[in-house]
This record gives structure tokens, sequence and C-alpha cells, in this order.
């Protein structure tokens, strides 16, 4: 749980330099060794209480087997882990998505969240660039001849 203070510390400073490019969605779950027992009132006010944390914590969800969440099998799906592995392994384990909904990064759930930092700016920094040319455009003609 310590890093929910790091994924917390990640998401303040990416808004800080980014305001409203960026969020983390924490997906709690109970399917590793029963680490969130709790109601999922119990898991929003841990968080809230005792990290401070303000990004999205979702309710409880499975991550693996045959009640896996549509998402997490995507996930997995698209971005398989060490040797081909297609479960989750732990949790915390994060995964990057740009925002054209493409599943860019899996890192594991030893990874502190402040490593990630470069990695997350790089992708945003894409899209504003993206932006920026998309703006730019062609020039148009000056139509009063």
């Amino acid at each position: 749980t310590p890093q929910f203070k790091g994924l917390e510390d990640l998401y303040q400073s990416i808004q800080t330099k980014h305001p409203g490019t960026f969020t983390i969605l924490g997906f709690p779950c109970n399917q590793f060794r029963s680490q969130d027992p709790g109601s999922n009132d119990d898991i929003q006010s841990f968080c809230q209480l005792n990290y401070g944390v303000t990004f999205p914590v979702l309710g409880k969800t499975n991550v693996n087997g045959e009640k896996a969440e549509p998402v997490w099998e995507w996930m997995k799906n698209e971005i398989p882990g060490l040797m081909g592995l297609r479960r989750v392994k732990w949790n915390f384990e994060k995964f990057l998505i740009s925002a054209d909904g493409k599943a860019i990064g899996r890192w594991a759930s030893t990874t502190k969240p402040e490593s990630l930092e470069s990695a997350i700016v790089k992708e945003i920094q894409k899209v504003e660039k993206n932006k920026t040319l998309m703006s730019s455009g062609p020039a148009k003609e000056d139509s009063r001849n």
C-alpha cells in the first residue's frame, strides 16, 4: 500500500506540469492474498485518509480468471507480461494507455510509480505535438479577391 503515496505524488506532479492531460485509475482487487477485503466504501476511505489519494479509485474488480473484467483481458492481451504471461501477477501492476486508447506500457507491481513519470510525460508531449500540428493545418486562401 505505500505505492498509493507514490501514485498520488506522480498524479499530482503530472497534473501540476500538464493539467488535465492524465489520470490514474485505481482498480482494487482482492485476488492477491485477500489484500482488499473491505467494501468499496472502506477501500475509498482507506486510500483517502491514509494516503490522500485524489485520483479515482473504482469499485473492486477481478483482473484474472473467468470473471476478469473485459478491460483487464484487453490490457493483458495487448501487452503480455514477462515470457508472454497473460495474467496480472500481483496488485499494483501498472498499465499506460495512450490518449487514443492504445496500450503502450506495462510495469510490474515492484516498479515505483515515480519511475514512470518520463514515460507518461513523453506520451503527453506526443498528444500535445499532434494537437499543435492538427491546429496549424494547411493555410487557408484569402477569399477577398
